[in-house]
């Protein structure tokens, strides 16, 4: 080949490879699905307030709620567009792996063994938490570490039973584990009295405690945290384009906190002259096309349910009932660990 052939190459090169990565993404099975059917289906907690619960009238609300409201909007540009599938912890798992839901988003655990070995993807972390003990408050209790001997109800099928039994051992503790099938059954029996402790994740004691005690100052979540439990959705895998959608969607209400884009201002930012703003909402720049969406798909979605913080602050944050600190959840830039990929 001559020098100048050769030369002509390498600079056509980039800008080919430039083209292919920005082509529009091929529809996945999971996409086109939803859109025939005009509906997302999405597997939530059968129960837990601040992250999937209904109400008296069957309106659903919570973190893993507004997750599936942001994915339905940026699909369908409908938030209620969602049929709701309630899953207990052994249902769960399943209902992805047979098709019965088109993604799980119910407080669980990313974890390497169901990430390995289920069939699915998680797509990210929508909220870090970390197992935790609650216990009556007349026990003066400080510390995980006196449970010695103690009977501790916990639910079965969940990472908190094993996280139980490793804490137990590697502290001599000696726990009595209760096991129960269904949540409400344990936290039914931890109030009941026929167990000292109750474990969990933190979130989920908070929400306990604020749902079910008589009276939530009787019962105290000790400051002990005995594992990492990074809660997100998982979709089925096998559909790359899906996955790579409802991963987006999540990124996109963290960037949009970031950047000051709420659900309140999202039209008036869309003449910003920022142009990260520009990508995020589609003004500037149509990202929508690489992931088989309109280019409003992120804009939609942030009008539905607000930027994270929002959803944050209005589920479980320091105002809600459930009153928890943004903590770890907070953006990197505010001494937390939600940190985005950036939308360009």
């Amino acid at each position: 080949m001559k020098t100048s052939s050769l030369k002509t190459l390498l600079i056509a090169l980039p800008a080919a490879l430039g083209m292919f990565a920005a082509m529009p993404a091929h529809a996945g099975k999971t996409l086109d699905a939803v859109k025939s059917r005009g509906q997302l289906i999405c597997g939530v907690h059968e129960g837990l307030a601040g992250f999937s619960a209904a109400d008296s009238q069957g309106k659903w609300s919570g973190i893993d709620v507004d997750v599936c409201k942001a994915i339905a909007a940026a699909i369908l540009g409908d938030p209620n567009k969602v049929k709701w599938v309630p899953l207990n912890a052994q249902q769960r798992f399943t209902a992805l792996q047979s098709g019965e839901i088109d993604v799980l988003s119910r407080n669980t655990t990313w974890t390497l063994t169901r990430d390995a070995s289920l069939g699915l993807n998680f797509t990210g972390v929508t909220y870090y938490d970390g197992q935790g003990f609650m216990v009556p408050t007349k026990l003066n209790l400080k510390s995980a570490k006196q449970l010695k001997g103690a009977t501790v109800c916990v639910q079965s099928g969940t990472t908190t039973e094993k996280n139980l039994t490793d804490f137990s051992r590697s502290n001599n503790l000696n726990i009595k584990p209760i096991v129960f099938e269904k949540q409400e059954a344990a936290t039914g029996a931890y109030f009941a009295g026929r167990c000292i402790a109750y474990t969990t994740d933190a979130s989920g004691l908070a929400s306990a405690r604020n749902k079910e005690a008589k009276n939530p100052e009787d019962h105290v979540i000790l400051p002990d945290l005995i594992s990492k439990e990074p809660l997100g959705p998982a979709v089925r895998r096998g559909d790359d384009e899906f996955f790579a959608i409802v991963k987006w969607v999540g990124f996109a209400l963290i960037e949009a906190e970031d950047y000051g884009i709420t659900q309140a201002n999202v039209d008036a930012m869309m003449k910003s002259d920022n142009p990260a703003i520009g990508r995020i909402l589609g003004s500037t720049e149509d990202t929508g096309k690489l992931l088989g969406l309109d280019k409003a798909w992120a804009a939609n979605a942030i009008k539905a349910v607000g930027n994270y913080g929002e959803m944050f602050d209005r589920n479980v944050g320091p105002k809600s009932a459930l009153g928890l600190p943004r903590g770890l959840n907070n953006l990197w830039s505010h001494g937390g660990i939600m940190y985005a990929p950036p939308i360009r």
